[in-house]
């Protein structure tokens, strides 16, 4: 007999399973995080200069930009336009101590607890007139303390987890059942990322199997989340492109979370830019300053940080991108525009967005045979352009 097919198993993504993910911004009092807020959300939530100015989480969303979303607008004319969203919360600032209840400790932990990856904002500018909670500027210092007590804050859970499943572990017999045999593991899973993060290092560093992942997600760890570090300038020193905190800035990230993204931009600058009446205006201030916003790149990242792609929609009705997780195959993206797609789905009838682009029409991509039928098992990937055809006169299964 011919031996059996092994199937790939898929990675299961760090993180929660869902299409409505939150990015939070992170960071030590007066680093900017409330300017970045309202500038990138046209928000406006107090950003005044104090220690926990902002103490309630804000939230908001921004479009995220693309100009393939901005190509099919201008190509269908729809009625509508539905761009994808990045939800972001602004939230208090953290002190040295916060894992141990200091400042607003226990109160803004559990709000990072809520989102599903990080701005960790970062002060690289010198203003006097700008407090700082440590008394002086030290960016490294700073990304230290935010490091050290999200690892401390996951090591008191993670012990007070496995104490209590310990305890419930050793009340059971000899004879034990399949869910009891889980817990087991679970537990073993519990104490090994505890090791781990004990070792000075995030748990999204960790290379850990799917029943780990698993485990993992299911504990909403603070050091799990991806972090993208925002590092505030002064507007000098961004459009010059030289800072003397940077190269320390990245040395630190290299160090302890090699691959984490590291975005410059000028809260300073970005705030005035939104004071400017119009985007025509900002885009002749920033061609006459001869530099450009870092909030598109931010956005983007923001997004991509949260493992999050998007699909298209289009014709003279509306253009919308339509939010997945990475890795979600056709039916389940279909249940994202409604369940009884996913419930009656047949086949995703889909077109890249290249070949439209290049054969100028859907009749133009089905003549170059490259109008593609995909099934149930189609990883959908970004900028997919899908027509989901389902039949839902059967009744759904109990």
């Amino acid at each position: 007999m011919p031996p059996k097919k092994q199937v790939k198993e898929e990675k299961i993504l760090l993180g929660r399973p869902s299409n409505n993910l939150k990015i939070g911004v992170v960071g030590l009092p007066n680093v900017g995080k409330s300017t970045f807020f309202n500038t990138l959300t046209n928000s406006a939530s107090a950003a005044e200069n104090y220690p926990f100015c902002t103490i309630d989480p804000e939230e908001s969303r921004v479009a995220v930009p693309d100009a393939r979303f901005d190509w099919l607008c201008d190509h269908f004319k729809p009625a509508s336009k539905v761009p994808a969203y990045l939800t972001v919360i602004d939230i208090a600032g953290l002190v040295k101590g916060a894992s141990s209840g200091e400042g607003l400790g226990n109160a803004f932990l559990s709000h990072v607890r809520s989102v599903d990856a990080i701005f960790h904002m970062v002060r690289a500018f010198d203003e006097a007139d700008v407090v700082h909670v440590e008394g002086e500027v030290d960016p490294t210092r700073d990304m230290e303390i935010i490091h050290q007590e999200l690892r401390l804050k996951d090591i008191e859970f993670l012990t007070k987890h496995i104490e209590q499943a310990g305890k419930g572990i050793s009340r059971l017999g000899t004879n034990v059942s399949g869910a009891d045999k889980a817990k087991k593991e679970e537990l073993e899973v519990a104490k090994k990322v505890l090791a781990f993060v004990e070792g000075d290092q995030d748990v999204r560093k960790g290379d850990w199997n799917n029943k780990e992942v698993d485990v993992i997600n299911r504990l909403l760890l603070l050091t799990a989340k991806p972090v993208i570090y925002l590092v505030n300038l002064s507007k000098k020193d961004f459009i010059r492109k030289k800072n003397k905190y940077l190269l320390p800035i990245k040395e630190w990230i290299d160090k302890h979370n090699p691959g984490d993204l590291l975005i410059p931009f000028s809260g300073a600058l970005e705030s005035e830019l939104a004071d400017l009446p119009d985007q025509a205006a900002r885009e002749a201030e920033l061609k006459a300053l001869g530099t450009a916003s870092s909030l598109p790149k931010i956005i983007v990242a923001g997004y991509q940080a949260l493992q999050l792609v998007y699909f298209f929609t289009g014709g003279p009705d509306e253009v919308r991108a339509w939010t997945i997780r990475r890795n979600t195959k056709a039916p389940q993206a279909a249940g994202t525009i409604h369940t009884d797609f996913e419930r009656g789905f047949i086949m995703a009838e889909v077109m890249k967005y290249t070949d439209l682009v290049e054969n100028g029409s859907e009749a133009g991509v089905k003549a170059a045979g490259r109008y593609l039928q995909k099934g149930k098992d189609y990883v959908v990937e970004d900028g997919d352009i899908i027509f989901f055809k389902f039949n839902v006169t059967a009744n759904p299964k109990k």
